[in-house]
């Protein structure tokens, strides 16, 4: 895959410390002369946009006179909690607003920065939703065995335990739903990462198609479905997100 003009630059740039790194850990890049990829480069400059934003809020907050920053990110907050927390998670889903919205900012600059003419959507390769994706996966089963506890939360993959059921039935009916919740539950990283890639990946392509192909007026066309596949990917990354989680810290575990 041809290199981007970012790509090129942190290569030339950081070419030897980031072959040391990948060394130390004993993973070599696959071309030396070229460590760092397209997808790690885009996803440097999302990280960067999103730590420059939150450090402008940080330094504007004010009580009496809040900025229209401000303003911005109150919103996103207001937006995080009443889409995703409230409605899905509950009233003890507060604590999980922040890393959904971390979510939430860093998919959606990933998934618009390919409209930007010299830059593609790191979203758009596998690893980067695959990495969001165990992220999630990871964290919403940390949290529900931090709240249910190691060993009740572990006895739900077995099903509802009903102590009127006969116990052989109940022995049963876990021996087979065991292994279809550990599927299910491994089916979730596949249904995150996959649905994300493949409509990002296909806009990414069609938008620079037409705009190589077409003059200018039809290709933004194209551009308005792009930007509307990624706000809606977005989204249902992030409700999904919310979802995992609602199920993880719920009480009837």
């Amino acid at each position: 895959m041809e290199q981007l003009w970012f790509t090129a630059l942190l290569n030339r740039v950081f070419n030897a410390p980031a072959n040391a790194v990948l060394n130390a850990v004993h993973m070599p890049a696959r071309n030396a002369a070229q460590p760092m990829t397209n997808a790690f480069a885009m996803e440097l400059i999302v990280v960067g946009l999103l730590v420059l934003f939150f450090l402008v809020v940080r330094a504007s907050l004010s009580v009496e006179k809040p900025g229209h920053i401000q303003h911005l990110a109150e919103s996103i907050h207001e937006f995080a909690n009443e889409q995703f927390v409230e409605p899905v998670i509950g009233p003890n889903g507060h604590p999980f607003v922040p890393f959904l919205i971390a979510l939430t900012l860093f998919t959606l600059v990933g998934n618009l920065l390919g409209i930007i003419p010299g830059f593609e959507s790191p979203t758009a390769s596998y690893v980067v939703p695959l990495g969001c994706a165990l992220f999630t996966f990871f964290y919403y089963h940390f949290h529900g065995v931090r709240k249910q506890g190691p060993w009740h939360y572990f006895l739900h993959f077995f099903g509802p335990q009903d102590p009127t059921v006969p116990a052989v039935v109940r022995i049963m009916a876990s021996a087979l739903l065991f292994p279809i919740e550990i599927v299910s539950h491994c089916a979730r990283i596949m249904s995150l990462s996959i649905r994300l890639y493949a409509n990002m990946l296909a806009g990414d392509l069609v938008t620079l198609a037409f705009f190589s192909l077409i003059p200018i007026a039809v290709p933004v066309i194209f551009l308005g479905l792009h930007i509307g596949v990624a706000l809606i990917q977005t989204y249902i990354f992030s409700l999904l997100a919310a979802v995992y989680l609602a199920g993880a810290v719920a009480e009837e575990h």
